[in-house]
């Protein structure tokens, strides 16, 4: 895509498919060899592709995301990656903004993200969170979760290598 292509050609974000995983992968794996993102496995992704949507210009995948459901009320915005090429464009904005919306069709009213982009969430009303926010509780029943990303939500021990330096960050829709 030329950068005039890239400023021009509109951007639709819909739901993944099967077909985008690989393309979602490709888009994924600069930001985990920067350390931004945790890597997924291909089989990963395959198995929550029903979580993602896609950014898409003119054929090609230039973005994903996913929302994951943590609990009755609250999910976790993972995995949001820009090709370089639209950066700054609104990509990642439009489709955080669909992820928003598929969290209130959930049910959901709350939205946390791990990240290091704390200027872009909170430029979406997402704000700096230290303190758990589930009751113990809840806490309890996440901890039965084999999820590694529900771990980083807990903020347990053992995932601490893959979440240093990122900030907690909570939106309530």
């Amino acid at each position: 895509m030329t950068a005039e292509t890239a400023q021009t050609a509109p951007v639709t974000v819909r739901a993944a498919r099967t077909s985008d995983v690989r393309a979602m992968r490709e888009l994924i794996e600069p930001y985990v060899r920067r350390r931004i993102l945790l890597g997924k496995e291909l089989v990963t992704l395959f198995e929550a592709v029903q979580e993602f949507v896609v950014a898409e210009r003119d054929g090609e995948i230039v973005g994903c995301g996913a929302l994951h459901v943590l609990w009755e009320d609250l999910g976790e915005v993972r995995t949001i990656a820009v090709a370089e090429g639209v950066m700054g464009l609104g990509v990642g904005h439009r489709m955080l903004d669909a992820l928003e919306q598929r969290a209130l069709d959930l049910g959901l009213s709350r939205l946390f993200c791990l990240t290091f982009e704390t200027e872009f969430f909170g430029r979406h009303g997402y704000v700096e969170v230290a303190e758990q926010v589930v009751s113990p509780e809840i806490f309890g029943e996440l901890l039965r979760s084999i999820d590694g990303g529900v771990h980083e939500f807990l903020d347990l021990a053992h995932v601490k290598p893959n979440t240093l330096g990122n900030t907690r960050m909570l939106k309530r829709l």
